[in-house]
């Protein structure tokens, strides 16, 4: 098999894996190939409108393992592939020099053992950053179960690395991917945790200490494949970032790609909507002071799909609202709808100079489309509705577009 066959198969494997996006960090070029820069990297588009790129590829996908929802699973009959470090390596040195890609998001199945694929990996790593002198952002896949001192000298060599956990719970892991355990999955980013910090505190003091995985780690969660429910994920998210301290938890819909008795069917559509929805919810953890259980609970333990978290919490919490635009706290305001963490800042800035006016709203990034009903600004509710959930939530629901008739 010549390299653009295994290249096709292999990015073609690498689709279904979401955990990747932008950076997070700045890197000093000294003299090699490429930068990481902070403001992202992989096919997306970043904070100053640039689209940027990533080859994204599977070292290998044979694996020893036989998880129910992976398409790579060692019982399914697919084309199979494997590169070489060199191979990998050269491959993103030529795609970089043609302007093709910015960075490296390298995962892979587990072949023959976990030590032997995650020792490919480090060699990968190891071409690109000693041999190439490649500077560019590299994100690879901490394989589970293998020995800590590779992780350690691939953690040297990656901007950022990743464990993914696929389930919420061990029952669920268990049902779905009986060779893992959640265990077994934490035991990685415990120590990366604890790299990440040891070399943070030793960076303050000496200059010249390199820093460990500078953009942090993350993880992935599929959505859909098992039973659990959209408060079982979410209070498995915020373990997550309390325990590891981690970048990101990313979601992805499941796409049914085999048969099985505990999985959904073939023909079930992915629920790409509950996915955004998570994403939403995961934005109020990590940045809006909220908790799982304010979000949902429960009595509701999956998030509405007809409104965003943020106006669903707020209508079953209508009791709180309205709020007074010149006195409410930061963390009040950010539990109003249509108020973000940019224009809350301004409103608390703003503020200690004057008081603001309802007209004044918008050019603050307040969405008034929404954040009239929950609010009052200088004593005066411009809502144009009483304030009760029913009639806020008919308000707020969106009119159904005009079906257009056709004369054939």
């Amino acid at each position: 098999m010549n390299t653009m066959e295994k290249l096709a198969i292999l990015t073609d494997a690498a689709k279904y894996d979401v955990s990747c996006s932008s950076s997070g960090v700045n890197k000093k070029n000294k003299g090699g190939l490429g930068n990481a820069k902070s403001y992202g990297i992989c096919h997306t588009w970043s904070a100053d409108g640039r689209c940027v790129s990533l080859l994204k590829i599977l070292l290998t996908n044979y694996c020893i393992y036989n998880c129910s929802y992976c398409v790579n699973r060692n019982h399914n009959d697919i084309p199979r592939a494997s590169f070489t470090a060199r191979e990998i390596a050269d491959l993103t040195i030529q795609f970089y020099r043609r302007n093709y890609i910015e960075g490296l998001f390298l995962s892979s199945a587990i072949e023959h053992s976990p030590n032997h694929t995650m020792e490919k990996i480090w060699e990968v790593l190891d071409i690109l950053r000693n041999e190439y002198s490649f500077h560019g952002y590299i994100h690879v896949k901490v394989i589970p179960g293998s020995d800590p001192g590779i992780i350690h000298k691939t953690g040297l060599l990656a901007d950022r690395m990743s464990v993914n956990i696929e389930q919420p719970t061990e029952q669920s892991l268990r049902l779905l991917a009986p060779q893992k355990s959640l265990q077994a999955l934490f035991t990685p980013m415990a120590e990366i945790c604890r790299q990440i910090t040891q070399t943070s505190e030793e960076k303050k003091k000496f200059r010249r200490i390199k820093r460990y995985v500078p953009a942090g780690q993350s993880t992935q969660m599929i959505v859909g494949a098992s039973d659990d429910t959209d408060l079982t994920i979410l209070k498995a998210t915020e373990t997550l970032y309390d325990r590891f301290n981690l970048k990101r938890v990313y979601f992805s819909a499941y796409i049914p790609v085999n048969e099985g008795p505990n999985l959904p069917a073939l023909a079930t559509i992915p629920p790409l909507l509950r996915e955004h929805r998570l994403y939403q919810a995961d934005w109020l953890l990590r940045f809006y002071q909220f908790k799982a259980e304010e979000i949902v609970n429960p009595q509701f333990p999956r998030l509405d799909t007809d409104f965003d978290p943020k106006i669903s919490w707020a209508l079953r919490n209508i009791h709180l609202f309205p709020l007074e635009i010149n006195r409410a706290s930061y963390e009040e305001l950010l539990r109003i709808p249509g108020i973000g963490v940019t224009s809350a800042l301004r409103i608390v800035r703003q503020r200690r100079l004057s008081p603001i006016s309802y007209d004044n709203l918008h050019k603050f990034g307040v969405v008034l489309k929404r954040a009239r009903f929950f609010l009052t600004c200088q004593g005066r509710y411009y809502g144009g509705i009483p304030i009760e959930t029913s009639l806020i939530r008919q308000a707020l629901t969106p009119q159904p577009q005009p079906l257009q008739l056709t004369l054939f």
